[in-house]
């Protein structure tokens, strides 16, 4: 079944007054604005109502909403905090600078905590990426694609990329921030000597100062076992993308692509152990949990996400 927004919203809007009335205090986080002024948001706790055994906090890959945003950033972020959200992970400013989005932001009472640059940017323009990000009061900084031949990531690949890491990763520690790579799926393929490009990344790149960011959607789909990536490096992982994966849809595929609306489905409802990812996530520290809905009508699909992580158990 499939909820219309202005129903989602309502059951939303419902809920939070009921937490309010029952006595029970929003907790906010102040941060500076695009002026350096401290404002107040809702955590998660507050608007999205986590009532079983996943505690966030949670956001959105605003991806997810690329087409809605394109055309008018205000109205989407406006939507997207209608839908409980707090906060967001950037995929760009959709023509605006910094300063300017990082205004719509706050009028949309969005905190960014997380942005997805790209490869060449970082390597070109990681000062200006830096103060960007300042500028968007986000804590993490990180890149979700390594330039790379059709086809799974090679070991010399990796080796190159892990060096990249290394050096941006503590480029970005010394500014007060902290740099991450998002997994992209082509990374888990062994190579001539038998080394696994994801593990080359992992072991070359400074524990401390590089993180990363697990699609648990994307590890998937080369037929690796998120748990057990969880589990071999339990301090690396900080981040999470949430999307689960349509019953029947084939793994063992190292290309880093999928059609969205042939192979995702609603958090809950497809093939992946969600309930085992996030038991394990908890367990190794995972600091920051954001949807990335890629089909077609993400605002009818968001919510059935969210209303089953509102009261999963695990």
């Amino acid at each position: 079944m499939r909820l219309s927004l202005p129903f989602t919203a309502l059951v939303l809007a419902i809920s939070f007054a009921g937490c309010r009335r029952a006595g029970q205090s929003v907790t906010t986080t102040s941060a500076p604005n695009a002026s350096g002024a401290a404002t107040s948001a809702p955590l998660a706790s507050g608007d999205l109502l986590l009532r079983g055994d996943f505690k966030g906090p949670l956001g959105v890959q605003l991806y997810t909403v690329r087409n809605a945003i394109r055309k008018d950033v205000p109205g989407t972020l406006a939507r997207v905090r209608a839908l409980g959200f707090p906060e967001v992970e950037l995929a760009g400013t959709y023509g605006l600078t910094a300063s300017q989005f990082r205004a719509e932001l706050d009028r949309a009472g969005l905190r960014a905590t997380s942005m997805h640059v790209g490869y060449e940017r970082l390597r070109d323009s990681l000062t200006a990426v830096l103060d960007e990000a300042r500028t968007l009061g986000v804590q993490y900084v990180g890149t979700a694609w390594i330039p790379h031949n059709d086809g799974a990531l090679t070991e010399e690949a990796a080796h190159h990329a892990a060096a990249d890491f290394s050096a941006w990763s503590r480029a970005v520690r010394e500014r007060g921030l902290q740099f991450f790579y998002h997994v992209h799926g082509y990374e888990f393929q062994p190579g001539a000597s038998g080394a696994v490009p994801m593990d080359i990344l992992m072991r070359e790149t400074p524990d401390d100062a590089m993180k990363f960011e697990m699609d648990v959607f994307w590890i998937s789909r080369p037929g690796a076992d998120p748990v057990a990536w969880l589990r071999k490096y339990p301090t690396r992982w900080r981040l999470l993308h949430l999307k689960d994966m349509k019953k029947g849809t084939p793994t063992n595929v190292n290309t880093g692509s999928a059609n969205p609306d042939e192979t995702e489905v609603p958090l809950g409802t497809g093939q992946i152990d969600y309930r085992g990812v996030l038991r394990t996530a908890r367990e190794v520290g995972v600091e920051k949990y954001f949807i990335e809905d890629e089909t077609a009508e993400p605002f009818a699909t968001m919510p059935l996400s969210v209303q089953w992580l509102a009261t999963v158990r695990y």
